[in-house]
């Protein structure tokens, strides 16, 4: 027995407005840049999914008012005709192109109480007053406006999935095909065909479960809404009891690097720092940016210079968790030199994803924001699935997905 995928009713706008609908998620910005986004454009899904855009600029992010005007925006979309439903339920399919690169999601809903037992798959935690603003969202809107990044482990069978979705995108003209100003371009078909829905929910059956990508906060406010509404209504086919999810094959996604920028170096000189660092790697000064090309190799931007770290001894391979390159920077660098020992709340550590380039390290560190920078190579996406299968948790901050999932695309009412 494996996943459930199910068809929807999507929302979803006209194809001549997909363009000026559709934005990043709602949790990659802050208000001030959301406000700069949406402005001029009354379209942009940032006025329900950060609705405080349209308030005073002072409100609490977490007022019931910024919740009440996401719903109050939601509607009006829907009755101005920018949104509009299917007439019967359908699976979607989303492909994103960059640089090149493709991947290829079906979209659908999957089940809350299949995340409940294990069958979807978390590797982070959760923050409850993050869960709690999704929570509050999802129920004032009574809809689902982001999706959530799911992936599977593809097997290259002609009956996997992605060869099914395959047939029907070389078969059919898509819905919307826009780039947007991040240079990716968006492609989504509509499967309306019944038979094609079947197999396609079919195929998934054979999957034993999906692992989250990006949107914990969003599957765990999926869940507490289901149980919320399963009080006055237990139908377990209530549409309330599943949530918009695009499910990705494995091999096609990248995640990139997330590296580390310290504010200073904790009470050492550069000489003594290099030569903490040297009882656990190598440390080899590099006349070229350092970007980790394998495993247990880091970079490292330092007082105008670039290093290249190798870890001297190899980890336990079956330590799912110590073996992450991430696990390696924390306990052999942040916690016992630089004394950042909870990398979630300590002021002295900054986060850049790796979208941003080197270039980036360089520069907070050469304005004298930080003292040092180091590049990080990229967790794959089977050590991903590896701490998933294994029930545990990763280090804050261990993925960087690119491209990010469009809302507004599809919307799940309910």
């Amino acid at each position: 027995m494996g996943v459930t995928v199910k068809p929807f009713r999507a929302a979803r706008p006209t194809p001549e407005l997909v363009s000026k609908v559709a934005e990043l998620p709602y949790d990659v910005m802050n208000a001030e840049e959301a406000r700069v986004i949406a402005e001029g454009n009354p379209h942009s899904f940032l006025r329900v999914d950060k609705a405080e855009i349209d308030l005073p600029p002072d409100i609490d992010h977490y007022d019931p008012r910024v919740y009440a005007k996401a719903k109050e925006n939601l509607d009006a979309m829907i009755s101005g005709g920018v949104l509009v439903q299917d007439e019967k339920p359908c699976l979607y399919i989303y492909q994103q192109e960059v640089g090149g690169r493709v991947q290829t999601g079906l979209a659908a809903c999957v089940s809350a109480e299949e995340y409940d037992r294990g069958l979807i798959k978390k590797h982070e935690f959760t923050r409850a007053d993050k869960e709690l603003d999704r929570i509050n969202h999802v129920s004032v809107c009574s809809a689902h406006t982001g999706p959530i990044f799911l992936a599977y482990r593809e097997t290259k069978s002609e009956s996997s999935p992605s060869a099914l979705i395959k047939k029907w995108t070389a078969a059919h003209d898509p819905v919307y095909n826009f780039t947007t100003d991040d240079g990716v371009r968006h492609t989504v078909w509509v499967i309306d065909d019944v038979k094609t829905q079947e197999a396609l929910t079919g195929a998934f059956g054979s999957v034993p479960c999906m692992y989250i990508a990006d949107g914990h906060h969003r599957n765990a406010s999926a869940l507490k809404v289901a149980q919320m509404r399963n009080k006055d209504n237990a139908d377990p086919e209530a549409e309330h009891n599943f949530y918009l999810a695009v499910i990705f094959p494995h091999d096609e996604l990248k995640i990139m690097d997330y590296n580390r920028v310290v504010t200073d170096l904790n009470g050492l000189s550069k000489e003594a720092f290099i030569e903490t660092l040297e009882k656990d790697f190598t440390v080899e000064k590099s006349d070229a940016p350092v970007r980790p090309d394998k495993k247990a190799v880091f970079g490292m931007y330092l007082n105008n210079s670039w290093y290249r770290m190798t870890l001297k001894n190899a980890t336990d391979p079956s330590d799912v968790i110590g073996n992450l390159d991430v696990s390696v920077m924390q306990n052999k660098v942040l916690s016992p030199i630089l004394g950042i020992n909870d990398p979630k709340t300590d002021k002295r550590i900054d986060f850049v994803g790796g979208i941003r380039g080197l270039d980036e390290l360089v520069r907070r560190v050469d304005s004298g924001e930080m003292a040092v920078a180091f590049a990080m190579h990229p967790t794959s996406m089977d050590e991903l699935m590896a701490v998933s299968d294994a029930d545990k948790i990763m280090p804050p901050k261990s993925t960087w997905f690119e491209p990010n999932l469009r809302s507004g695309l599809l919307i799940h009412l309910f």
